[in-house]
């Protein structure tokens, strides 16, 4: 019984730190791809995965807004 709670407590920390890993460049160009799809074709995505979608492009946008340099260390302003 110790032992499915402790597995059960470690599942619930697990999910809990997926959100929290930065997501890479690919699924923000993935995520304006589906956007720009639902907005030509009401259908064809769910909106679960459009609201996670456009939750990444913000989150993309407030991180771009405070960098200073770009990926290649060149300075942005």
């Amino acid at each position: 019984m110790m032992a499915v709670r402790i597995a059960c407590i470690v599942a619930v920390l697990a999910v809990a730190a997926l959100p929290a890993r930065a997501e890479d460049r690919s699924v923000l160009v993935n995520c304006r791809a589906t956007v720009e799809r639902a907005a030509k074709e009401p259908n064809a995505t769910s909106e679960a995965e459009l609201t996670r979608c456009r939750q990444v492009i913000r989150e993309w946008a407030l991180r771009d807004a405070r960098m200073i340099v770009d990926e290649e260390g060149k300075p942005l302003r």
